[in-house]
């Protein structure tokens, strides 16, 4: 087989895996095989059906094995170019792995590999594409947050500790009821209680919660839709690429009439110096 038939028959073999009936019956194996991991979990069914859901999940992972292997030898080692097929990979890889012994915590990850979902499916692939993206916005904005979370564990461990030392005696009892105070869970308790004995406390706790729950968390989600958004966009533009084309082009013409009325605009200045 010369390197034009290896070549094509490569390219057959990464189209077929590629395929949407394909990705179809990767996704519904996957899907089944969450139905059975979750199924061991049962002891009665492990009992009486035991041998029927083991063979479902070594068939199910040979499966995914001989897929990986396939797009192994028709992408050849662009294949780990890819984030996502690193990730496929990792995950079967974890599934291969014997189950007793020092491995046999790693029988548990075998439910990782319903996250395949998120490398099969475009619009689970986007969103964490968008979450990664995010992260260097997402850092900032969590900077600031800690910031503003200890001044405030500083404050309350000052002002509240002496009298509540079970919520403020420490800086790190603080922390921990500002957390429980961010989330709103029995929030209105600790504020009832704080304001018996400080009649300020509620100024205190409502600045508290406008900061760490409404503001900050509406900044963690501009900063991820307006990841999404470009990333988006950014999409959109690369599947268009005859766009960016038919603009370039039409400027190339724009120019080209612009330089040729420059110079007609040229020749009739010299004419009406000849006449003068």
């Amino acid at each position: 087989m010369d390197k034009n038939e290896t070549h094509t028959l490569r390219t057959q073999i990464g189209n077929w895996v590629e395929s949407k009936p394909v990705r179809n019956f990767i996704i519904g194996l996957i899907l089944i095989n969450a139905i059975t991991l979750g199924m061991e979990t049962a002891p009665r069914l492990v009992q009486q059906y035991g041998h029927i859901l083991h063979f479902l999940d070594q068939g199910i992972l040979s499966v995914f094995v001989i897929e990986l292997t396939l797009k192994g030898y028709a992408y050849g080692w662009r294949f780990f170019k890819s984030g996502w097929n690193i990730f496929d990979f990792l995950i079967v890889l974890i599934a291969l792995m014997p189950s007793s012994g020092v491995f046999s915590v790693l029988r548990v990850l075998r439910i990782l590999r319903v996250l395949r979902l998120i490398s099969l499916i475009p619009q689970l692939r986007f969103i964490v594409e968008a979450l990664l993206k995010a992260i260097p916005g997402i850092g900032a904005i969590f900077v600031l947050f800690l910031l503003f979370y200890y001044i405030f564990a500083v404050i309350a461990t000052k002002t509240f500790g002496p009298e509540f030392p079970e919520w403020f005696g420490t800086l790190g009892n603080s922390m921990y009821t500002l957390f429980k105070i961010m989330t709103l869970e029995g929030w209105a308790n600790i504020a009832d209680t704080l304001t018996d004995k400080f009649a300020y406390a509620w100024l205190f706790l409502i600045i508290f919660i406008l900061l760490a729950t409404f503001t900050m968390l509406n900044l963690f989600i501009a900063i991820i839709v307006d990841t999404m958004q470009n990333l988006h966009e950014q999409q959109k533009t690369e599947k268009n690429p005859i766009l960016e084309v038919t603009a370039h082009s039409e400027t190339e013409i724009l120019q080209q009439e612009i330089r040729a009325l420059r110079s007609d605009i040229e020749e009739l200045k010299t004419v009406i110096r000849n006449q003068l």
